[in-house]
């Protein structure tokens, strides 16, 4: 029984999802970001970086217990351990970690910094244009990288694969992102055959009804202080 680590987020979804994709059993542990659970000491231990997911599989190499964090290392993990969503060759293999790693490099921070600074960095008193404008263009650049990539195939890399778990999450957010679908029928056909899996539909569903925006101030404050 492999425990999860999790709040409803995107970043929580990858590991949600994958875990249901694979069919592993696991067990959730909340970590409400919106009250510094990811700063307690019990949970630094697993991810140092105070950021969730992680993982603890009991199971791991060597038989050996294995704490991971970051999802896309949870990710690529999970995949090898049980030889699936990863490609069967060397060439499919480095497709699917190319465009894993373009999520991890490029979406997942560029989406993150837009909603920041198109909901919640004026809801605190923080309303930069500038900031605003160079997070939505480059969100919209990142997708339309991604739709043309799907006009010639199926999923990002070929096969569906751990790297359609890792971005699906971010993309499916594209309205609170300020992005259009209208010029990108490919991302949008995309978008819903991986919504319609069954895997994706279970993990994305994880413990939704906790999912509620951080408006007040205390909980603002919380969730994107510095900690060192």
């Amino acid at each position: 029984m492999i425990d999860l680590y999790f709040w409803p987020t995107p970043n929580g979804w990858k590991a949600s999802i994958a875990l249901e994709e694979l069919g592993l059993p696991y067990t959730t542990h909340l970590i409400n970001i919106g009250n510094g659970d990811q700063f307690k000491p019990d949970f630094l231990k697993i991810s140092p970086n105070n950021r969730m997911p992680a993982i603890t599989d009991p199971d791991g190499p060597d038989g050996a217990p294995i704490s991971i964090f970051e999802s896309g290392a949870i990710l690529q993990y999970l995949a090898r351990k049980t030889g699936r969503f990863f490609g069967q060759t060397e060439r499919e293999r480095v497709a699917v970690e190319q465009w894993l790693m373009w999520q991890m490099g490029g979406v997942g921070p560029m989406a993150g910094q837009a909603h920041h600074f198109l909901k919640y960095a004026p809801q605190m008193g923080h309303d930069i244009t500038y900031a605003k404008d160079r997070y939505r263009n480059e969100t919209a650049r990142l997708y339309g990288v991604l739709d043309r990539q799907l006009a010639e195939h199926e999923f990002v890399a070929g096969g569906y694969s751990i790297a359609d778990m890792a971005i699906w999450p971010w993309a499916s957010l594209w309205e609170g992102q300020q992005q259009t679908l209208e010029d990108k029928p490919h991302l949008a056909r995309w978008l819903d055959a991986v919504g319609a899996r069954p895997g994706v539909k279970a993990g994305r569903a994880l413990h939704a009804e906790l999912r509620k925006e951080q408006q007040d101030k205390k909980g603002q404050e919380t969730l994107f202080q510095q900690k060192t």
